[in-house]
């Protein structure tokens, strides 16, 4: 455990005896800023079961899965880019007093060992959603060569991230029913009572994966394009599961700035394979995306790597399903 992470814990721990002197031994906190919505009124909240997810993805699933049995509360508050995210006191309360604490694992969530190895609360249920997922291996540009070939840049991956692995498994729709399924399983141990409804809404769920996973088959298959260039490379299992490239202007991580022989590298690349889209996203500064885009003549369009929503797109009901159609919209176009 590093230093930061010491001082932080200690301090913390005075805190959550304060906090469970205060709150008894009978209720639950209703969900922090975090949230990104209730379940139900404070009365019936108290049936059900209480759930807090790591960050968007989770909660969303989560919350498909759990139904009117759940309330789901959302760790990273809207619009917060979540891989530098780190935990609060607050947070750490909340997961004191939860029956279920969702996370997606593979490294997306990197304080998750401390803080667990830090909560008194033996009987809550922890699920990893990205267990049994074969994971990608993950790299950064920071130290590559300018002077290696494009082809071999998208077949090796000899620079690995802090954790060694592509955290961003969601993207694959296929993925994102196995992550339900172990959200679905740790709902059941923590709720054996509703094994039935929690089984029923993953049996719709799951079918809606399959019939979006087909939409990409289908639509993808007809495009002659197959490279696309990204703020960073939170597409690496969309892009293996369609058969697509995808190169990205930083790394794993959305957190750095690539160097000038990086960008020239990605400029050769945009002229040399015909890209007319280079993709920003929501959370992420699109300046480097548009200075590309101004250098070769491309444009700059979205493609969400579904880190969390907007204010707008939760005002406007979005959700994975409707966000990763979006995104099917906008590489169908790019790549006719």
């Amino acid at each position: 455990m590093n230093k930061k992470w010491i001082s932080f814990l200690s301090s913390v721990f005075s805190m959550l005896l304060t906090f469970s002197l205060l709150t008894g031994c009978g209720t639950k906190p209703s969900p922090s800023a975090g949230s990104y919505g209730q379940t139900g009124s404070d009365s019936d909240s108290e049936k059900k079961l209480s759930v807090v997810a790591s960050f968007y993805p989770m909660y969303d699933f989560t919350q498909k899965i759990g139904g009117d049995r759940v309330k789901v509360t959302n760790l990273i508050p809207s619009g917060m880019e979540p891989h530098d995210w780190e935990p609060t006191a607050s947070d750490l309360a909340a997961l004191e007093q939860a029956d279920v604490f969702v996370y997606s694992g593979a490294g997306m969530e990197q304080w998750v060992e401390d803080v667990l190895n830090s909560l008194e609360h033996q009987d809550l249920v922890t699920v990893e959603a990205s267990e049994g997922i074969t994971l990608r291996e993950g790299h950064s540009h920071g130290d590559e060569d300018a002077s290696e070939s494009h082809e071999e840049e998208h077949e090796t991956h000899h620079d690995l991230d802090e954790t060694g692995y592509d955290p961003h498994v969601w993207m694959a729709p296929g993925n994102a029913k196995q992550q339900m399924e172990n959200i679905k399983n740790a709902l059941v141990k923590a709720d054996p009572d509703n094994k039935e409804y929690y089984a029923s809404n993953y049996s719709r769920w799951s079918g809606e994966c399959d019939k979006l996973d087909q939409e990409y088959r289908d639509r993808l298959g007809e495009v002659s394009g197959k490279d696309i260039v990204v703020s960073h490379e939170a597409f690496g299992y969309l892009c293996e599961a369609y058969g697509l490239n995808q190169l990205g202007i930083q790394g794993i991580e959305p957190d750095s700035e690539p160097n000038p022989g990086r960008m020239a590298e990605i400029q050769d690349f945009v002229a040399e394979r015909g890209v007319k889209v280079i993709f920003s996203e929501e959370l992420v500064s699109p300046k480097v995306a548009q200075a590309i885009a101004d250098a070769t003549g491309a444009e700059v369009r979205v493609l969400s790597p579904l880190e969390g929503l907007s204010d707008e797109q939760q005002a406007a009901g979005d959700d994975y399903f409707s966000v990763m159609r979006q995104n099917l919209d906008a590489l169908k176009e790019a790549l006719q």
